[in-house]
């Protein structure tokens, strides 16, 4: 029988993501894409490396008055080209691909210098300003960037070309920085070398590689500031220090830009560049799970919940405003002007699947899967070769994306991620299997030394019809847990034919269920997908008397390409019936909404612009497609949130 008593359950299993190869799929939502990112996306993105000069940046030949002249985080954009290539050749090997690989990791181990540094900027353009610009020179940044991509590599392939250079480099950056006599007591404006870290440390067993993550993470934010005593010991200006001045950013301003307002365990809100934010709240998640501080699982838990609760796009977007790239004030939440940068979406991610696997709480994921379905599938195109930096909320018809970028970190990270989705699905250990993301396909998983192939058939996220199917060799006990999304209402769960009351096993929003597992056993999932009408807390300023559409994980969106004339003279009534159709026709296929819908009639106006009297009205069909699939067809208006004419409908 299936364990029927939540009470049973007080200990959290301890989890981990499966590999990335574990999981095949089959689906029509992300099945189509990860096809592109092979098949496009990663020789697009080789193309623009080769012709933006970034390869040709690492074989050390630039001298003064060359253009172009190399960028100080080049290096990161290949890395994570790099990164996403491994993943990609694990799963579906080509010979050509390997080849550019292979090629690149040659031309990092030719630009390490004999000391073990690797930074083909400051040893071309600047090689005696090693070091001497912690805040905004990106050389720890870069970095992290290339140990992850010599982890990924060492992962996918087994070699260790690339894991033994950024092992060198590692070795090299622990020399320099640190608490010893002599060492820098510095840590990188731009956070990510913290998480690379533990990434390294897992994958060499080496604890001095987890000893150096906790220094940085632990030296941030603390006094003597160590960006002002490098300010003070610089023989020349920061290059960076006229954009601070354009846009505000001085005193306390710019400490809360790079986190080091404070130090980590001590900070409450999440302020700043939102991409920072991000890759520092994971590491500080990694650090808490291998070294059991609670103190930096409490800090994590704290800033959770003020991002969700006060400064996170229904999207998944973070980051409003330009400016600092990152967080403004609670609920300021613009949608024209938001920023919400795809690599800062990719962040989040990476933190909530952390955070997940600390607290094993259904709420990290129902975040993941809203920013994977939402603002990361809308961040390349249909065609794989074209890419959003910024993702808004809303468009007068001049947001397009863009195929490359001068500052090019988000079509890289884009494809790192989805290169590697696999690792999001599920997660096991030695008596459980967590089921996160419902992709339809086959995996096959490892619970306790034993294989279990799952079996997902379904139309997710299109339908809510779910089934899983089990196979494995000999009976097996071992609890799979199931995620309930925090959208669904009234959830219904079989067994083999058995219902399930789905209240009495539900936790922390996974449904357990506990029993000995046979080849051939089925669990049925129904999930009812209304379109729901969302709306944003009052003090979200630019949503009052608004809605968005949501349908399952999808968030959707008005684009003047179906509906011909101004958007925002569009309202729905919040009697108006929302009726969701599947067209297999359009982008592969997707469910799209339709409404009868309110519009204002402006032909009695005769050429004036302002009345005593308010125009008529007069129904107009309304039609919503998903916010991931916006800005693939002809340009014109977008937007998330639509106007509520009231509570009946006024015609």
């Amino acid at each position: 029988m299936v364990a029927a008593s939540a009470a049973q359950s007080s200990t959290r299993p301890r989890l981990a993501p499966t590999p990335w190869t574990s999981v095949q799929f089959g689906d029509l939502f992300w099945a189509p894409r990860l096809r592109l990112i092979r098949e496009r996306t990663l020789p697009a993105l080789h193309r623009q490396l080769r012709t933006s000069g970034r390869l040709a940046a690492l074989r050390l030949g630039w001298r003064k008055g060359m253009r172009p002249v190399p960028h100080p985080f080049w290096d990161s954009d290949v890395a994570k080209w790099l990164e996403g290539a491994s993943y990609s050749l694990a799963t579906h090997p080509d010979s050509g691909l390997g080849n550019a690989v292979e090629e690149a990791i040659a031309l990092f181990q030719g630009a390490q210098q004999p000391d073990g540094y690797l930074n083909s900027y400051v040893t071309s353009v600047e090689p005696e300003q090693r070091w001497t610009d912690l805040r905004d020179g990106h050389e720890l940044y870069c970095a992290g960037h290339l140990i992850e991509a010599g982890v990924a590599h060492f992962l996918a392939t087994g070699q260790r070309s690339l894991l033994d250079v950024v092992a060198r480099y590692a070795d090299y950056i622990a020399s320099v920085f640190g608490t010893q006599t002599g060492q820098k007591r510095g840590y990188c404006g731009h956070p990510e070398i913290e998480l690379a870290l533990v990434r390294l440390f897992r994958a060499t067993g080496e604890a001095r590689y987890l000893q150096l993550s906790k220094y940085f993470v632990d030296e941030r934010g603390g006094e003597p500031y160590y960006f002002d005593l490098e300010g003070a010991e610089r023989s020349a200006p920061r290059g960076s220090d006229g954009y601070y001045r354009r846009h505000g950013l001085r005193g306390l301003a710019l400490r809360r830009y790079n986190q080091s307002h404070a130090p980590v365990r001590e900070q409450a809100e999440v302020v700043g560049h939102a991409v920072r934010a991000m890759y520092l709240f994971s590491a500080m998640a990694d650090l808490a799970g291998e070294t059991h501080d609670a103190q930096l699982l409490s800090a994590c838990e704290r800033l959770w919940s003020h991002l969700v609760g006060t400064r996170l796009y229904v999207t998944g977007g973070i980051g409003s405003s330009e400016h600092n790239e990152g967080f403004t004030a609670d609920y300021d939440l613009p949608n024209d002007t938001a920023y919400a940068e795809s690599c800062a979406a990719i962040g989040l991610i990476g933190w909530a699947q952390r955070m997940f696997h600390l607290t094993c709480d259904g709420r990290y994921t129902d975040v993941l899967e809203r920013v994977l379905y939402n603002a990361i599938a809308a961040a390349i195109g249909s065609d794989g070769k074209h890419f959003f930096y910024a993702n808004p909320l809303a468009s007068q018809g001049e947001a397009h994306r863009q195929p490359w970028f001068a500052v090019a970190c988000c079509p890289p990270n884009i494809a790192r991620l989805l290169a590697s989705l696999g690792q999001y699905v599920y997660s096991t250990g030695e008596h459980d299997l967590a089921v996160h993301l419902y992709v339809r396909g086959s995996s096959t998983l490892s619970v306790g030394g034993q294989a279990v192939v799952v079996r997902q058939e379904h139309d997710y996220p299109w339908d809510g019809s779910l089934r899983l199917d089990l196979e494995l060799p000999h009976p097996s006990t071992f609890t799979l847990w199931l995620r309930l999304p925090g959208w669904s209402r009234g959830a219904a769960l079989q067994v083999n034919g058995e219902r399930i009351d789905v209240p009495a096993v539900l936790e922390r929003g996974y449904v357990r269920l506990e029993r000995t597992w046979c080849a051939g056993d089925r669990i049925e999932l129904e999930l009812p997908m209304p379109v729901d009408r969302v709306t944003a807390h009052p003090a979200v300023a630019h949503d009052i008397g608004h809605v968005a559409l949501q349908r399952g994980p999808i968030v959707y969106c008005l684009e003047q390409v179906d509906n011909p004339l101004p958007l925002h003279t569009l309202m729905l009534s919040r009697s108006a019936q929302l009726t969701a159709r599947l067209d297999r026709a359009y982008l592969g296929g997707i469910v799209a909404v339709h409404a009868d819908a309110i519009a204002a009639d402006t032909s009695t106006w005769n050429g004036q612009l302002y009345q005593t009297q308010p125009p008529p009205l007069r129904r107009h069909p309304l039609v919503a497609v998903p916010y991931a699939v916006w800005d693939n067809r002809s340009a014109g208006q977008m937007q998330v949130w639509i106007r509520e004419a009231g509570v009946d409908d006024p015609l």
